[in-house]
């Protein structure tokens, strides 16, 4: 019998894959290495920069950057964190911002151009509100992953010493992303980064954007079929080659992995903001967790443009050169 090949895997900790980490799932004809990477988008720069990993969680819009470029991978459909991209964006009171078109002409803080909530908020506000995304200042305090991007002439960096949290409390940016992706923290993605209650606190008291946010993002997704991605798997090219039954292998382990989770958000259970989050989407849609390119088409091509109006890649791809092409 040929021996199960030993893949060194970094995955987030969720609810839904928690099956694939304990072992209770297993990946079929794989001897899987899980190693614990905190905050997982240090695994996302060391993949990116070091390909370090044999399988990988990965930022969609870092992955799509650096497959641009040449990276030695390749992508699944398969997601591991969903939400949507309209909220999560806060304004201060004075700045005189009403609408996303008031943006024009100010300064926006994000943590990097490239960060994945960024580039979906961004292609909402252009797409669906009409921003002219150039003529905003967008601010950022941490480096991208992929370090050979270059950035539009209207992304600066935060001065030397200040935070976009800083420069928010001090009306030096009028606006800005809440949590990890903006100024609900101060520094560098360490461990325990996005735990941060103070300067979560903080965010708070800045007024959405965008109100009436839940219902809105609602109507958005009944209306365009688009559910934002976050946190695909990347695979290195040469184990899609070796093994040609490792994509199948790897789908079927999270599908079976999410079906326990799903069971027990449909019975009431859970109480970490990410259930919460996914229990309140079965009012939408039946599955807040599927995989597959079928059923996320329309928030792959989504992104897709986004990142080119960004630019952020320098051409639409072909999918099936971004994407393994494989349904549950």
């Amino acid at each position: 019998m040929t021996q199960q090949p030993r893949l060194k895997i970094a995955i987030g900790s969720y609810g839904h894959a928690k099956a694939i980490k304990n072992g209770t799932v297993t990946i079929a004809n794989v001897e899987p290495n899980l190693v614990e990477i905190v905050p997982i988008i240090a695994a996302f720069r060391r993949m990116v920069r070091d390909v370090e990993f044999d399988i990988c969680e990965m930022a969609p819009t870092t992955y799509m950057i650096a497959r641009a470029l040449g990276a030695p991978f390749i992508a699944l459909p398969i997601f591991l964190m969903r939400r949507f991209h309209h909220g999560g964006f806060v304004v201060r009171p004075d700045a005189g911002i009403k609408v996303p078109k008031d943006l024009e002409g100010k300064k926006v803080g994000v943590r990097a151009y490239s960060v994945t909530t960024g580039v979906w908020t961004r292609g909402i506000f252009i797409n669906e509100y009409g921003l002219d995304s150039s003529k905003v200042t967008w601010v950022v305090d941490d480096e991208e992953h992929v370090t050979s991007l270059k950035l539009p002439p209207n992304v600066v960096h935060a001065p030397e010493g200040k935070s976009l949290q800083s420069m928010m409390k001090a009306g030096e940016i009028q606006a800005g992303f809440t949590g990890p992706a903006g100024v609900g923290r101060a520094g560098p993605p360490i461990g325990g980064w996005d735990k941060a209650v103070e300067a979560a606190a903080a965010a708070d008291t800045y007024p959405e954007l965008i109100a009436d946010v839940e219902q809105v993002e609602a109507d958005w997704f009944r209306r365009s079929g688009i559910y934002p991605i976050h946190g695909l798997i990347v695979v290195k090219d040469e184990h899609i080659k070796s093994y040609p039954w490792l994509a199948r292998s790897l789908m079927d382990a999270f599908v079976a992995a999410k079906m326990p989770y799903l069971d027990e958000l449909r019975r009431g259970h859970g109480d970490s903001p990410e259930d919460k989050r996914y229990r309140k989407f079965l009012s939408l849609m039946s599955d807040p967790l599927p995989h597959g390119m079928t059923a996320n088409r329309p928030s792959i091509e989504a992104l897709v443009t986004y990142s080119l109006q960004q630019k952020l890649i320098p051409s639409r791809p072909q999918l099936d050169q971004v994407f393994v092409d494989i349904d549950p």
